[in-house]
């Protein structure tokens, strides 16, 4: 008896395309996800390449030979330029600071002047290297300031030679000629293996790091001119689009119980046609939707001091068209699916993985460049990019056009999909 259960459970399992898909396919799909976003293929990392900006005001050989090794660095997309309809411009402290508060650099790095008479930075004082980050990435100014250190003692160890005799005469006593003699020769050395770069490992020469012997400082760019809040704004907004996603396709579940209990062959008779009650089921989860964001939203607002108010436009516009997108994205599945059972699993399964995708699970800017592409292919992706410039950067309400575009493109494709779709009802 234990075995025919057994044989049956087996039997519908193998009927039930969804449950397979939840209990084998959906736990290898996330498994990959975050296997792409941590370890990358084959166990190598994942390649987060981090886009930095630098700006020479010095203009001195110390500081051409730091950021000439700094450009070396595989892990970096190094640039001295900014690319404008007039042509590309050379990056200045104002145009460098511009592009890491839009988003378009992670990091970017100001060698001040008068920085290469004072380098190495053995005595306090001195000028600094600014690293002018956006603290949404929290990774990148930390990378930037250890590869700055690496590449300070790499690419200069004659420097740092020099450097430590300058201190060591200081306290005590001047070299004798034999003794200075032998020292500019190793200072020779030294300068001559760095500058044949590095060797066939990839790595340059020498192999210290130096401990902090490159003056720098980080100048957060964004806290600026964005509330210190608004990163509870950007995890506020990757739940709810999770949870706006799931409400709508939950409630556009109605169709299907319309269906089975006989009321929706009742409307299609009359003058209402299934357009019109498409665009009255869009319209409500809209709504719905639009009510969900703003509920979730003004808890922020209320418990953990989100600044709201000063930002109701972008957010209102934001909010509409994620509410609009999710309202289609939950029709089409219902006239997709022919049950309530598997409209909760199919939908389970496109929502996580979107949503692990799109970043509402996990911030983009610390995927791979890959995933972080790939994202843009999730409708979690697009709304996430919205409020980020919203609440996190103070963008103009005009900045938000290529969300604003690709969210409304989304909603009318799903509708399209979803009336195509819905056919199958009116043929019976």
């Amino acid at each position: 008896m234990i075995a025919t259960i057994i044989r049956v459970s087996l039997l519908h399992l193998r009927r039930d395309r969804v449950v397979q898909a939840m209990t084998f396919l959906l736990p290898i799909a996330f498994f990959s996800i975050f296997a792409a976003v941590f370890g990358g293929r084959g166990g190598g990392g994942a390649e987060v390449r981090v886009t930095v900006g630098v700006v020479d005001e010095d203009r001195s050989e110390v500081s051409a030979r730091l950021l000439g090794a700094l450009e070396r660095e595989t892990g970096l997309t190094v640039s001295r330029v900014v690319k404008t309809k007039a042509g590309e411009l050379p990056l200045d402290r104002e145009r460098a600071r511009t592009l890491v508060q839009g988003g378009q650099l992670d990091v970017a790095v100001v060698v001040p002047k008068e920085f290469g008479k004072s380098f190495p930075g053995f005595a306090p004082g001195g000028p600094e290297i600014e690293l002018l980050a956006d603290p949404s990435n929290p990774i990148a100014p930390q990378m930037v300031l250890g590869l700055l250190q690496k590449v300070g003692m790499t690419a200069m160890p004659d420097l740092f030679a020099r450097g430590s005799i300058d201190v060591f005469e200081r306290y005590a006593g001047a070299l004798t000629p034999q003794q200075r003699a032998a020292v500019d020769g190793w200072e020779k050395g030294l300068a001559e293996s760095a500058q044949k770069g590095p060797g066939k490992d990839g790595k340059a020469g020498s192999g210290a790091m130096a401990g902090g012997l490159v003056r720098t400082k980080v100048v957060d760019v964004i806290r600026e001119k964005a509330p210190r809040t608004g990163i509870i704004a950007f995890y506020a907004a990757g739940i709810g689009v999770m949870f706006l996603l799931f409400m709508t396709s939950g409630a556009g579940g109605a169709l299907l119980e319309e269906a089975e209990a006989g009321t929706l062959e009742r409307l299609l008779t009359s003058r209402l046609g299934m357009g019109r009650l498409l665009l009255a089921k869009w319209l409500y989860l809209t709504l719905l939707g639009f009510g969900q964001v703003t509920v979730m939203f003004l808890w922020g607002a209320l418990v953990f001091g989100l600044d709201l108010w000063s930002h109701l436009g972008g957010f209102a516009i934001m909010t509409v068209v994620t509410a609009a997108a999710a309202a289609g994205f939950g029709l089409v599945l219902a006239t997709l699916c022919r049950s309530r059972q598997q409209l909760g699993g199919l939908s389970t399964i496109i929502i996580l993985i979107m949503s692990a995708v799109g970043g509402s699970m996990f911030p983009r800017f610390l995927m791979s460049e890959g995933m972080q592409k790939a994202g843009l292919l999730t409708f979690n992706g697009w709304a996430l990019d919205g409020y980020l410039k919203v609440f996190w950067r103070n963008a103009p309400l005009l900045d938000l056009w290529p969300q604003v575009l690709v969210l409304c493109a989304v909603a009318v494709v799903f509708m399209a999909a979803a009336r195509l779709l819905a056919r199958r009802w009116e043929a019976v």
